[in-house]
């Protein structure tokens, strides 16, 4: 050092701090064990030199509990159902545009900060999650959060309403018919009646639910009956749909930067190789054996592109901010039709959402950092 030459002060400036990401996982849905184990997941992966971490669990009572972040006891497994543990603090969330801190609410204490919220992950399938919910609550209280708005989470949580809308922008679906609970109760039989005009087999699914829950593939008209009773306990309203031969796709979308178009993966295939009539809820998250999944999907490269056209395109139509994943069959007639789309997907290092970004190029924990920059980079309010 010459005599010129000075030291730098010593800063007094406190190190910048990491923004606070509020992973809200379990809720009141049928579907609480799976949003348990996709929590594990990100929890897992998420870049803790990057963001603190702030685990909020949903009772099946809907009771908002500070989580112990304990992955482990979160995983989904055979011989293992996760469930939130309602007893713990409870989770007071904010309600004013000016209050960014959650407090927590010991038996007999008094509310205590625990801190700054930049943005929630909800991490919540099915209703009172994944259907504009918690994130109609997010909103009056101004607060960021990953994924779609309320009312693209809204109507294609409805796969009645998604597919009105898709069929109104022009893109394709199957079949269906549509028994409300106010017509199941007037008469069973005109609705058993209206689905003699679809294709047999038929599969009859709640028309709010996700992860295969309440879904039956049936063959003949005997079985409509008992198929409708199972799926009206998840959901008094029920979809019927034709069933479709062909192959069946998903593809991933993530919401373009700044404004740009869409972003989709390389497409996926499922294909059930044994032990179940269609890709239900064991052989998603309990017996990966009896599947195979591939991606890149072994098809021809006109046909990846085409279904990677009609995810965006459904993406876009929907409003959709964040992620999806949409779910197609290519049909022995070379057309792709539009199964669903999953506004908060499966998200565990093992679903298909996750592996098909990998696949991408982009792996797990870059895609959560991706989603996460993407929610706090997006304006709150109307946009």
């Amino acid at each position: 050092m010459n005599d010129t030459d000075q030291p730098y002060p010593e800063s007094t400036d406190a190190p910048p701090r990491k923004p606070t990401v509020a992973i809200v996982f379990g809720g009141r849905s049928s579907e609480h064990a799976v949003s348990c184990s996709t929590a594990a997941g990100v929890m897992q992966a998420i870049d803790r030199d990057i963001y603190e971490v702030l685990p909020i669990g949903i009772a099946k009572d809907g009771r908002w509990v500070l989580a112990s972040g304990d992955t482990g006891a979160l995983e989904l497994t055979p011989g293992h159902v996760p469930e939130v543990d309602g007893s713990g603090a409870a989770v007071l969330v904010p309600l004013s545009t000016s209050e960014r801190s959650f407090r927590v609410l010991e038996p007999g204490g008094e509310p205590r900060a625990v801190g700054e919220v930049d943005v929630v992950f909800p991490l919540l399938h099915g209703p009172f999650g994944e259907d504009g919910t918690i994130q109609g609550l997010l909103e009056l209280a101004d607060i960021r959060y990953v994924g779609s708005g309320v009312l693209a989470s809204a109507v294609m949580m409805d796969k009645h309403y998604m597919k009105v809308v898709f069929a109104g922008h022009g893109l394709p679906v199957g079949p269906y018919v549509v028994i409300t609970d106010r017509e199941w109760q007037r008469d069973p039989m005109a609705s058993m009646d209206a689905v003699a005009s679809l294709d047999w087999p038929v599969f009859v699914k709640p028309a709010r639910a996700g992860s295969s829950m309440g879904i039956t593939k049936v063959c003949e008209p005997g079985g409509l009956r008992a198929a409708i009773d199972f799926a009206r306990a998840h959901d008094p309203k029920v979809i019927v749909e034709s069933g479709i031969v062909g192959r069946e796709f998903e593809c991933g979308v993530l919401q373009g930067r700044d404004g740009a178009p869409a972003r989709t993966s390389e497409v996926g295939e499922i294909q059930v190789v044994q032990g179940h009539g269609f890709y239900d809820f064991e052989a998603k998250y309990l017996a990966e054996s009896d599947v195979e999944l591939s991606c890149p999907a072994n098809v021809p490269d006109q046909v990846a592109d085409e279904v990677r056209r009609v995810a965006a395109a459904a993406f876009e139509a929907a409003g959709c901010e964040g992620l999806a994943r949409v779910d197609c069959f290519y049909t022995e007639h070379g057309g792709v039709i539009i199964n669903e789309i999953n506004t908060m997907p499966g998200f565990t290092p093992q679903s298909m959402y996750p592996r098909m970004w990998a696949a991408s190029g982009l792996d797990y924990p870059k895609l959560i950092d991706e989603l996460i920059q993407l929610a706090l980079a997006r304006r709150t309010g109307l946009r």
